[in-house]
Order: structure tokens, then sequence, then C-alpha cells
């Protein structure tokens, strides 16, 4: 767990960044704002072999635009262009972050846009489906080695997630929304929702992630168990095997 703050980095934790790993492939699950720094404790920014973005908010990428900078400067980048996966825009997001609307990152980014749909990237099978979340977001579903992880990105309550994830063996869920009257749908999910989601979908764990710093995880946490109870609340820089 690089980052696992929602809706921006929090005093303990950047905001989304999940590095995943199998047989010795390097994916990261979002680059969001404050993660790459992060990421430089945890493995030699070279050592990543490809990048998957859920959306194209702040929280969920803005840090690919160090890591471009890293990789375009620091001499130590051996493998570019890096892949990186995203919702369809991403490189003149990436450009505009710099002010360079006509300048490429091809030189250090092979970028490939992404729908609803499946893939195959490196050993891993990824499956993607539209969330519920007012820009393009999509969550994916990584299976290799017969085990299955699927990640929410950012959603509201959304039946296409529940069945993407339906018998998978981790689900790591957003619960940035406290139980409370009056939030706006199709946004977030609350604890209990992201409980709802991993029960409806017969999963076997469920992690929650992406809770705000100003919300407090220990009631997202139980609200989720109240409904799902083998769930368990993330930790900055926390390791689970799938």
């Amino acid at each position: 767990m690089v980052g696992c703050s929602g809706s921006g980095p929090g005093p303990d934790s950047p905001a989304s960044c999940y590095l995943v790993e199998h047989e010795g492939y390097r994916l990261l699950l979002d680059l969001g704002s404050g993660s790459f720094g992060v990421l430089q404790k945890v493995l030699p920014p070279d050592e990543v072999d490809a990048v998957l973005l859920s959306h194209l908010h702040a929280d969920h990428c803005l840090d690919v635009a160090p890591f471009v900078v890293w990789r375009r400067y620091s001499g130590l980048a051996t493998r570019n262009p890096l892949p990186l996966y995203a919702p369809v825009g991403a490189d003149r997001r990436l450009r505009l972050a710099y002010d360079l609307s006509d300048g490429p990152i091809d030189d250090v980014f092979e970028v490939f846009g992404i729908g609803a749909g499946s893939f195959d990237l490196g050993p891993f099978h990824v499956e993607t489906a539209r969330t519920a979340h007012p820009v393009e977001c999509y969550a994916s579903r990584l299976t290799a080695g017969g085990r299955s992880l699927v990640y929410t990105g950012d959603t509201g309550a959304c039946p296409a997630v529940v069945e993407l994830a339906r018998g998978a063996d981790v689900l790591l869920a957003e619960a940035a929304h406290p139980d409370v009257p009056g939030l706006p749908p199709d946004l977030h999910l609350t604890g209990r929702e992201a409980g709802e989601h991993a029960r409806d979908a017969g999963v076997g764990r469920l992690l929650l992630t992406h809770v705000p710093a100003w919300v407090d995880p220990a009631a997202q946490l139980s609200a989720a168990r109240s409904v799902f109870g083998a769930a368990e609340l993330v930790r900055p820089l926390g390791v689970y095997e799938v």
C-alpha cells in the first residue's frame, strides 16, 4: 500500500497508489498525489513494469507527472517507454500538467487507452468495468496464478463492480463516504456499501482503502463489518497477500 488516503494526501499517507506483484512483475494501480515520493521508499522506480490508472482525478493520477520527470532526467531509467494504461485522454492530461499542449510524453510512457473490457498485462489477465463516478473510471480485476484481486477505483454503489468482483479472492474497495444523510450519489462508497458489495459479490476478503483524513476509519471498518465480517482497513505501506 504505497498510498491509501482518500481524496488527497493525508498526514499519514499519500493518495491512492497500490503496488501489485506476481512472479517478479510489478504493476502500479494509480499514482495519486504524493505517492511518487513514498514509492521510492518501496522500490527503485525503474523496477516498475507498468502503470494502470483507474481514472484521471488528481488523487489517482497526479504523481505520474513527477514520474515523467524522473524517467526523463534522472539518468536512472533503463526501460523507456514504460506502458501506462488509462482512460482515453490521459496523455493529454499529463501534457497539460506541464503546459505542454503539443509536447509528447511518448519518450517515457507508451500510453494505452482503456475502456470496459479485458487485456493481458505481464502475468495478469485484466478485466475492467465502468464505475459510478462523475468522470470515466474503471474498476479492475487482476487474475494471475489462479488468484484474483479486484480494485474498485472510485465509485458509488455500482452493480457492475459487484459483477466484476464476483468470486474474487480479495476486493480492494474505496470507502470514502461516512454513513450520513445527504451525500451525493454516484461518487463514493460508504463503509457499509463497501461491505455490501463484498457480500453480494461473494469475495473472500475485503480491504478498505481511500478513507479521507477527515473521516473516522474505525467507523468505516465497523460499518463494513456489520454486513461482511472478513473486512479490514489497509495501513500505509502494508503488505497483503492475495
